[in-house]
């Protein structure tokens, strides 16, 4: 692989011109593929295989035209001190609200307190509810414009009025300043890194087409590939990441190989095929990473994954190809790594810098030197500091946000705690209870024994009589809990209706479903954690092989698998401390704790891992690299260190920047993200890949690179380290027969 990608990084060095207009191409057929694309429609949210969604589906068979799972908004209405909702003033401004809400495109149905009986026993607090015929991700920005004008024109007759419900839930998106704040503090990293702007220039350059080709691609395919809002959000976010990393990790390399004394067209090649080739397998793990999210079963992260993946495809494909390409345009504009360090390649410190003193040994030099020396001690701290940080991750509790996890600025956490002072907490998470009696003898019958029997439970305070359809054979029932929708209360009562279900079937053929937004929640977490586990072993057990591959040895593929599972633990335990126990909340602007969104194990999971196989990718091939041209293996280390630990750690901290900038978000599941991403990236590249990863190699020693002799002679070479390029070296003869050295074989 090396000799190819060298071949093509020259290539893409010469015909530089014909390279760059490919992708300038590309980027403006996608540009006008995206804009002249019609609408995205709505896309539907569902869950395959949960009493949820097929309490969902059987209600739009049921109950045709009732859309079922469209979203509801709801206006709260308080009295003024002194004033009861039913005096004549405030009963015709709800009244003239109602009638507002009445005229939208997308309204089904608007309810009236005071025929509905929404308001409170002491007649201080009211609501209307509007159900619209999409979900709330997928309602137009004008119909929840409408519903916020209502509340507002309410509101200035002197009345509290607040809006809430998930008719204003809107697509998750990054927004704006935490890219720009990403990008900023990226190109400052890059300048100290690289040592000149137009250096730092081309992975930022480089990083926005890739993403731009991305993103415009699925903004143009959205409308055919029902592909939502919330499609491109993954993409963007890794898209950037991995895009600056791989072209960070090429132009780095350029550099070192600049230093050696080779031309640019040479250096370039070389790059392209040491750097490059680790940048493949790298780019392949997190495919593997993203594209593996369709083990979970929801449609919705499935095309998320996958538009991910297909912008981590451009942006590999973009290192390998515009990057030497852009080296070409830039020439001498980009300097060779300083005399410092090209010294201090040499051998145990036998060069002399320019004043004819050795040349101090860098920063990774010290460090690698520093764990081999006490790689024991080294790897116990690592080890027992991430496991302490953990420990909080043994009492997660998963669940969705609601508005009761707003701040408490907003207009939803308002009219959330409006309607629990009014009417009680689980006021806001109503069950709805879908009884299917069509094979019943007795199908009135069936909706009164469900009925009955969900009054006597804990923990329940209303039950509605049932609603039948117009065949009479399918009704609904709803049920508010004595508690708020993210509770264990709450959960536990959803568990108990559906254990009476196995009973009412036995009694009257009748079959009982839970679903409704707090339910469809439970189902999803549920399903969420069900399937963390399967996820793990199909993106970790690829992974490992993808790594046996590229090192050629066992230990060091299972070393970074399970370094990798180490700072993942970390980083939740991290997230349930400040999100779920409140630990160092205001520093980061939290306001409300409660259960950690149910996605972020596993969207955790998928995207850390796939930058964590970069990290280790990119720093032990270099190593590797080293060891097979003759080095010792604690010398390897700090060749490797010397090298890359520089690189990894400007990557590092430019992940870091970037998901970092999401902490000041005011949604709480995009702090959570930015939060939990930012500390995992920390926690992998400075504790596991910097300390951990060279005191397990000391340790190991010769070991590190074992591979049993029939493995080694079944497994493809790939020579991702760029052995066959030491047939193309023309500007320095071979000096000694060790590197040719194979590695130790079992």
């Amino acid at each position: 692989m090396a000799t190819f990608l060298y071949k093509l990084g020259r290539l893409a060095f010469r015909r530089r011109h014909f390279v760059v207009l490919i992708w300038v191409a590309l980027l403006t057929l996608a540009g006008v593929g995206a804009a002249s694309a019609p609408a995205a429609g709505t896309t539907s949210f569902s869950i395959p295989g949960t009493e949820a969604q097929k309490a969902f589906d059987l209600l739009e068979q049921r109950f045709p035209g009732a859309s079922a799972d469209g979203a509801t908004g709801r206006i709260v209405f308080k009295a003024p001190e002194g004033q009861k909702m039913t005096d004549a003033d405030n009963k015709a401004t709800v009244a003239k609200t109602v009638k507002a809400l009445g005229d939208g495109s997308e309204v089904v149905s608007v309810t009236d307190p005071f025929t509905t009986n929404a308001v409170s026993k002491d007649g201080t607090v009211a609501y209307t509810s509007v159900r619209y015929d999409a979900p709330g991700m997928e309602l137009a920005d004008s119909t929840r414009d409408a519903l916020e004008a209502a509340g507002e024109s309410a509101r200035d007759t002197g009345l509290t009025v607040d809006v809430g419900g998930d008719a204003l839930e809107a697509g998750a998106e990054m927004g704006a300043t935490g890219e720009i704040i990403g990008l900023a503090l990226a190109a400052v990293v890059l300048v100290v890194t690289l040592g000149s702007l137009v250096a730092a220039g081309l992975p930022l350059l480089t990083a926005i087409i890739g993403v731009g080709i991305g993103v415009s691609t699925i903004t143009a395919l959205a409308n055919a590939l029902d592909l939502g809002d919330t499609t491109s959000t993954l993409a963007l976010m890794i898209g950037l990441a991995v895009g600056i990393d791989y072209a960070l990790f090429i132009v780095s390399r350029y550099r070192a190989e600049l230093a050696e004394g080779r031309d640019r067209e040479e250096a370039a090649g070389r790059a392209t095929g040491t750097a490059g080739s680790a940048v493949v397998f790298a780019g392949l793990t997190v495919v593997i990473a993203l594209a593996g999210l369709a083990v979970v079963n929801v449609p919705m992260l499935t095309k998320m994954g996958l538009a991910a993946a297909g912008t981590v495809v451009v942006a590999v494909l973009i290192a390998l190809t515009m990057i030497p390409a852009m080296l070409g345009y830039a020439g001498g504009k980009i300097r060779p790594a300083d005399e410092k360090r090209k010294n201090t390649n040499k051998v145990k410190g036998t060069g002399t810098g320019t004043s004819g003193k050795p040349a101090r040994p860098n920063m990774g030099t010290r460090w690698a030197s520093f764990v081999i020396r006490r790689p024991a001690a080294v790897l116990l701290l690592g080890v027992v500091g991430l496991g302490v940080i953990a420990v909080p991750a043994t009492q997660l509790e998963l669940g969705l946000p609601d508005d009761g996890s707003q701040p408490t600025s907003t207009t939803q956490r308002r009219a959330y705690d409006l309607l629990s002072e009014g009417f009680g907490p689980g006021f806001n998470g109503p069950l709805m209870i879908v009884v299917d009696a069509k094979e019943a003898a007795d199908p009135t019958a069936a909706f009164t024994a469900v009925t009955d029997g969900i009054k006597g439970l804990k923990d329940v305070v209303t039950v509605t009589p049932a609603t039948p359809n117009k065949a009479g054979d399918t009704a609904t029932i709803t049920v508010i809990p004595d508690s708020k929708p993210s509770s264990t209360q709450t959960e536990d009562l959803v568990h108990a209706i559906r254990g009476q279900s196995a009973d009412i079937k036995a009694d009257t053929d009748a079959e009982v479903l839970v679903t409704g937004t707090t339910a469809m929640n439970i189902d999803f977490s549920q399903k969420l954690n069900d399937a963390l586990v399967p996820y793990l072993a199909l993106v970790v057990g690829l992974a490992f092989l993808l790594l046996i591959v590229v090192f050629r040895s066992i230990l060091v593929p299972l070393k970074a698998a399970l370094g990798f599972l180490l700072s993942v633990l970390a980083a939740l335990g991290a997230v349930v401390a400040v999100f779920q126990w409140g630990w160092l909340a205001g520093l980061i602007g939290v306001e409300e704790t409660g259960p950690i969104m149910s996605m972020m194990p596993i969207f955790m999971v998928g995207v850390v891992f796939g930058l964590a196989m970069d990290y280790e990718v990119f720093l032990v091939t270099r190593m590797r690299e080293a060891y097979v041209h003759g080095e010792s293996p604690s010398q390897a280390v700090v060749t490797g260190f010397r090298h890359s630990a520089r690189v990894v750690v400007a990557a590092a901290i430019i992940m870091m920047a970037v998901f970092g900038g999401f902490i000041g978000a005011s949604d709480s599941m995009i702090k959570m993200i930015g939060f939990g991403l930012a500390i995992a990236v920390f926690f992998d590249a400075f504790v596991v890949r910097m300390a951990i990863v060279p005191a397990v190699l000391a340790l190991l020693g010769k070991k590190a690179w074992w591979l049993p002799k029939w493995l080694d002679r079944a497994l493809p070479n790939v020579d991702v380290e760029g052995e066959g390029l030491k047939t193309l070296d023309t500007t320095r003869p071979t000096t000694t027969q060790d590197e040719d050295r194979e590695l130790v074989r079992a």
